[in-house]
């Protein structure tokens, strides 16, 4: 019997959709590396105020190719970097002036890591995962703790030992042990702690320790749905961040039943 064109045509389309289905079925879940790092050229913007290694030294230099080699040799489908995702057609255009060799990478951790690692991957591009549009709305929790002669000593106390220890850390510790620090379950769990200790205040009342945290989540959440973006089944996705930024993906990637975290102690 012969069926009409219409209902053929309706056929293959149903056989082409469960095909795709199928196919997506049979790609295993994406893989995701998170580095954390300092800002390897520190610009002062963040709480803590500190000293930075000298990413450029021969035995810096020696490390960060070596590890780029290890994660490229991971074979990565994209590589992701901490920047204005408006800035992207600039930096796309250093990369591929980077790959021809006109182009001598500054000293800041997207180059450093994320330029070296593309190429060496063999990668066409890099793509942004930052998220600028929203930031750390703190300046009405800044206010409260500065009105409070407690709370300012608290504040001040725990960031004073922060500085301190990572001062000593950046005169002591080379490069790739200072990486290992910055991707540290503890370490994480105390970048995390700062947002939980000042949750509380204004409780009750304004709340503006926890609209603080809140707008901070809300950033980190937006850039983790830019690497759900580029996460998907089958792939493979480096990401480098500030600390600040992989304490709370790190959880969000462990909590994600569509993408597993790669290991970065093991490499670093």
């Amino acid at each position: 019997m012969k069926l009409p064109a219409s209902v053929t045509v309706l056929l293959a389309l149903l056989a082409g959709t469960a095909f795709a289905q199928e196919s997506q079925k049979e790609l295993p879940p994406a893989e995701v590396l998170l580095i954390g790092t300092f800002h390897f050229s520190n610009p002062g913007h963040d709480v803590v105020k500190t000293d930075v290694i000298d990413v450029t030294s021969s035995e810096s230099q020696a490390y960060l190719e070596a590890l780029s080699q290890r994660i490229a040799d991971l074979d990565p489908t994209a590589v992701l970097l901490e920047y204005d995702p408006a800035n992207q057609a600039k930096r796309q255009e250093e990369f591929l002036a980077y790959k021809a060799g006109d182009f001598a990478l500054p000293v800041n951790e997207i180059y450093q890591l994320g330029f070296r690692i593309a190429k060496l991957a063999g990668l066409d591009s890099v793509a942004a995962f930052d998220e600028r549009e929203i930031g750390w709305e703190a300046g009405a929790l800044f206010e409260r703790i500065n009105a409070s002669a407690a709370l300012k000593a608290k504040v001040d106390g725990l960031v004073a030992q922060i500085t301190e220890d990572t001062n000593r850390r950046q005169a002591t510790l080379p490069l790739g042990e200072l990486l290992k620090v910055h991707n540290d379950a503890g370490e994480d769990r105390l970048n995390r702690g700062f947002y939980v200790m000042t949750n509380d205040i204004g409780a009750g009342d304004d709340f503006v320790g926890a609209d603080a945290a809140a707008s901070w989540w809300r950033r980190n959440f937006r850039m983790y749905a830019r690497i759900q973006k580029h996460a998907t089944p089958g792939s493979r996705v480096v990401v480098i961040g500030g600390q600040g930024h992989t304490a709370i993906l790190r959880g969000l990637l462990a909590d994600d039943p569509d993408r597993v975290p790669l290991d970065v102690l093991q490499l670093l």
